[in-house]
């Protein structure tokens, strides 16, 4: 683990291997552990950057609102300490918001862009609303949000078959401080609307999508792609694909890795 600094705030990341540079960006409650079992396999042939995301893992937080321009500008921040000019971004829902932030403040950077579990959309209004939920009830019981909000990611189907995967999620989630929990929230409900970058932009693209997921719908979800050259992977589970799908995941990502 090594760290750099942004806005006198302490960002923790990992570099391992070498060849073309592959960034992966974790989702809300995680960090960048939940890679551990893609390192090895993406790193044989390629250098693999993980970040923690403000306030998440072994990074600080920056403020109130921990909003997706500023996480990009942190990653920003490691890649100019590793010199790297162009990578190929994997973001998991949060962090697919945060390598969309990234791909329009730093174009010439992507050199292709993987949205797991993830959207280019912004908020509807009913979403904004269950945010502000998410914020009255995390501050009212810390380990109950988190526990329920980490059990409803995976589809209903995995949750007595991984149940220990889920209690290590949980025992990582729980170590998210509340005032990142709640900066994080307030900063996906503000985000702005990207689904221009998945039809105007000419990198390889791809969204990998839970048909189960309880958080995206999927229908809903894949109607952003249409018309695009953004190429769809669906998967028959739920919202954390690295974990219900992961050695078919590996596979998908090493081959559009090969791609580039």
């Amino acid at each position: 683990m090594k760290t750099t600094q942004f806005k006198n705030t302490s960002i923790a990341y990992t570099d391992t291997g070498k060849g073309t540079a592959i960034v992966l960006l974790h989702g809300f409650l995680e960090n960048q552990v939940m890679w551990e079992h893609y390192i090895a396999p993406f790193s044989k042939k390629n250098r693999v950057i993980t970040i923690d995301l403000l306030g998440h893992g072994a990074t600080e937080c920056l403020g109130y609102v921990h909003s997706m321009e500023d996480n990009a500008d942190a990653v920003h921040a490691v890649l100019s300490e590793l010199r790297i000019r162009k990578a190929i971004f994997v973001g998991h829902s949060m962090g697919g918001y945060v390598a969309l932030a990234f791909a329009e403040l730093y174009p010439d950077f992507i050199k292709g862009l993987v949205l797991l579990n993830s959207t280019a959309n912004a908020d509807s209004e009913e979403r904004k609303i269950n945010r502000d939920r998410a914020i009255k009830a995390v501050k009212q019981s810390y380990v109950g949000f988190v526990s329920l909000a980490i059990g409803n990611l995976f589809s209903e189907n995995n949750r007595e078959r991984l149940r220990i995967e889920i209690e290590n999620v949980k025992t990582a989630a729980l170590k998210t401080p509340l005032q990142a929990i709640v900066a994080s929230l307030e900063g996906m409900k503000i985000r702005v609307d990207r689904e221009v970058l998945l039809h105007q932009t000419t990198y390889p693209k791809m969204l990998i999508l839970g048909e189960k997921d309880p958080v995206l719908n999927y229908q809903e979800t894949k109607k952003q792609i249409i018309n695009t050259n953004v190429e769809l992977v669906t998967f028959p589970d739920g919202h954390m694909s690295h974990i219900e799908n992961q050695e078919a995941l590996t596979t998908v990502l090493l081959d559009f890795f090969k791609k580039i």
